[in-house]
């Protein structure tokens, strides 16, 4: 959906997995600056949004989920993945409950095949599963924000900041009592920085939650059986995981941010294999370049790794 906030002075459309939105307003370090400083809001009106309604929505979710959810109070923010039976990341839930709906936000366009896995999973369960993402739109507001939250559907509280449930007739309007907006490219420089994973640019098709940190957010290690439950324990248990999330602080001397894809290689040997791929960049209003990318697990963490041509040294994530 193509937000109405496009229609503001500067705001420069955002392209790929953020279409529809705002990449940016004209500045971007002054809106990350903005932002840091807990002043304005994003705009995250493409994500799409769930909801789930039923006496049992919780206890159901809780069967489905790797988090663990069946006693989430009221207003209590978590994170939550669908597995694949081989323990493989599908989806990524930003989720709340308010008393009476479970209310999740997810990656933009991957609501509808959640639903349908959601609807597949009912049985004979007390539940509604919804799309609402034609009438609610996301806004994020920063740590610091003394925005009020009147007028949300629901709201998540988080470290970082609050995820605003709004009816999506009021986007157009949203400036009048926000303050300046910031774009997706300010959000994304920040994320990065907060190490925190993205379905699709952290993630592939065999990506388990171990290797980009997610047991730490997103799954609840003592909770009863759920799809993919089997590889979530033996590889904590028993094994480590394949790959690693790292931070990355790139040489300021280039140019150009090593695009998502991007192989990585130790800068010792150019022209040797490819150790893993950048998986997020962004330009930094006091870092700098930097980036998270994927690599092998015994890359040394004290190497200094090539982004395509950009040097870039680490910080760890998931430790070896």
């Amino acid at each position: 959906m193509k937000s109405p906030l496009l229609a503001l002075s500067g705001a420069v459309p955002a392209e790929g997995a953020d279409e529809g939105v705002a990449a940016h307003y004209g500045d971007i370090f002054r809106e990350q600056r903005n932002l840091a400083q807990g002043s304005g809001f994003v705009d995250l009106s493409h994500r799409g949004v769930l909801t789930v309604t039923g006496d049992d929505r919780l206890s159901w979710l809780h069967l489905l989920l790797t988090q663990h959810v069946s006693a989430l109070p009221s207003g209590q923010a978590t994170e939550a993945l669908v597995l694949s039976p081989n323990g493989h990341v599908e989806h990524a839930l930003y989720l709340v409950d308010d008393g009476t709906t479970t209310w999740a936000h997810v990656e933009p366009g991957t609501q509808q095949a959640l639903v349908a896995y959601l609807e597949s999973m009912k049985f004979f369960y007390r539940v509604e599963v919804a799309d609402a993402t034609a009438d609610f739109a996301v806004v994020h507001l920063p740590a610091g924000s003394t925005v009020s939250a009147e007028g949300a559907a629901a709201v998540r509280e988080l470290t970082y900041g609050r995820d605003l449930f709004l009816p999506r007739a009021e986007l157009a309007g949203l400036t009048s009592g926000y303050g300046p907006a910031a774009g997706v490219w300010a959000y994304e420089a920040l994320r990065i920085e907060g190490h925190r994973p993205r379905l699709g640019f952290e993630t592939d098709h065999r990506t388990i939650p171990h290797e980009v940190d997610w047991l730490a957010t997103a799954v609840h290690l003592q909770k009863g059986c759920y799809r993919g439950q089997e590889t979530v324990a033996r590889v904590h248990n028993l094994g480590r995981p394949p790959r690693r999330l790292v931070f990355l602080h790139l040489d300021g001397t280039e140019e150009v941010l090593p695009p998502h894809g991007t192989e990585v290689r130790l800068a010792s040997d150019p022209q040797g294999r490819a150790l893993g791929f950048v998986t997020s960049s962004a330009r930094h209003h006091e870092l700098g370049p930097v980036a998270l990318a994927v690599v092998k697990r015994n890359v040394p963490v004290d190497a200094v790794l090539l982004a395509g041509t950009v040097p870039g040294t680490q910080d760890v994530i998931v430790p070896q």
